[in-house]
């Protein structure tokens, strides 16, 4: 291992040859071959760890400030990736607190970089892979034992990112479970109703019934002061597309909070809110899809607009996930396809 002052000597001269290579290229924009850039890039926080990407090093140096380490999985062109640095990061009380109880990793899931873990060695795609990234961008936090205590799959708005923060930042794991911690977060305004027009199942207290040969089950978690929970269901849903495809679907929708005891897609007996704590829900809504024979098959417990909705729904339903299983590549190639048939794709309506 490098001497202490052997590695600030590095660390500065790798800082050196990142500005200067930044200096180079056009603003926001990352150099693929003369002539060519990704538009699709943005810049990073110049307060993101300059890191050797020796996970466990990084861990015991946050670990020697008192703080902890993100591994923020990204990609170019993601929109949400977008929103998390301008709008979460945009905001100085934001980026403020994770600065204080953060050392940010940013790792590219397509990167090539090679990432050490313990004594293996990966490149940045292989280790998402071996993480299950499915979503960009994911979070992982790890804590000083060098074992992840939280992982935001996909894109928290500022409100809630915060209550995150929070949680991990102060150790809070150590005396409760993060549900438990939000129930006591104030609500955000909201419509302050549990929206179920969507369910057709015949009743949510026994979700082993609404299973059906060939056929997938929904289970929409929501809560009643939610604002992303009512423009999921005022607005998403309600598109042509999105009722399209929830027909293909038995659907229920139930509130995570709730002691009521219900008959869970696997034949167990117990209440909502122990259930949603046994399967880690932690964003409402989530979105949990489970197959006829009562196995969760894939998830979206993050925000998501339109587009990324009604590709979660159709990854599903279409069994695509058996044959691909990373789902970027598979919005990818949806969102190519859809485009070759004359529709206009936005991401982010």
């Amino acid at each position: 291992m490098l001497s202490k002052n052997l590695k600030v000597t590095a660390v500065l001269l790798l800082a050196a040859i990142l500005l200067f290579a930044g200096r180079v290229q056009a603003a926001g924009e990352t150099e693929l071959a003369p002539g060519l850039v990704n538009p699709g890039h943005v810049d990073q926080p110049d307060w993101f760890k300059v890191s050797f990407l020796d996970l466990y090093e990084d861990i015991a140096e946050a670990a020697d400030d008192n703080k902890r380490v993100m591994v923020y999985f990204y990609q170019d062109g993601c929109p949400y990736c977008k929103k998390l640095l301008e709008d979460n990061f945009g905001q100085r009380e934001v980026a403020d607190k994770t600065r204080r109880y953060f050392d940010v990793v940013p790792l590219n899931i397509w990167g090539d970089r090679e990432v050490t873990v313990g004594g293996r060695v990966m490149t940045e795609k292989a280790f998402a892979a071996a993480l299950k990234v499915q979503y960009t961008p994911t979070l992982i936090f790890f804590a000083e034992n060098n074992k992840a205590v939280y992982r935001a799959n996909g894109y928290y708005p500022p409100e809630k990112f915060e209550v995150v923060l929070d949680y991990v930042g102060q150790r809070k794991e150590r005396e409760i479970a993060f549900q438990d911690y939000l129930a006591q977060v104030a609500p955000q305004p909201a419509s302050g109703k549990l929206h179920t027009e969507v369910s057709n199942v015949a009743s949510t207290r026994n979700l082993q019934q609404a299973l059906e040969p060939g056929k997938y089950l929904l289970v929409i978690f929501g809560q009643k002061q939610c604002a992303t929970c009512d423009e999921l269901h005022l607005e998403i849903l309600q598109r042509p597309e999105s009722k399209a495809l929830l027909d293909r679907m038995n659907v229920a929708v139930i509130d995570l909070w709730s002691d009521q005891q219900i008959v869970t897609p696997d034949g167990s007996e117990q209440k909502i809110y122990d259930w949603a704590k046994q399967l880690d829900i932690k964003y409402a809504p989530s979105l949990v899809y489970f197959d006829d024979q009562g196995n969760e098959v894939f998830r979206s417990d993050a925000y998501l607009k339109a587009f990324h909705v009604q590709s979660v729904m159709d990854y599903v339903t279409t069994a695509a996930y058996k044959q691909q299983p990373n789902f970027q590549r598979y919005i990818d190639s949806r969102a190519d396809q859809l485009r070759e048939q004359g529709v206009e794709v936005n991401l982010m309506e």
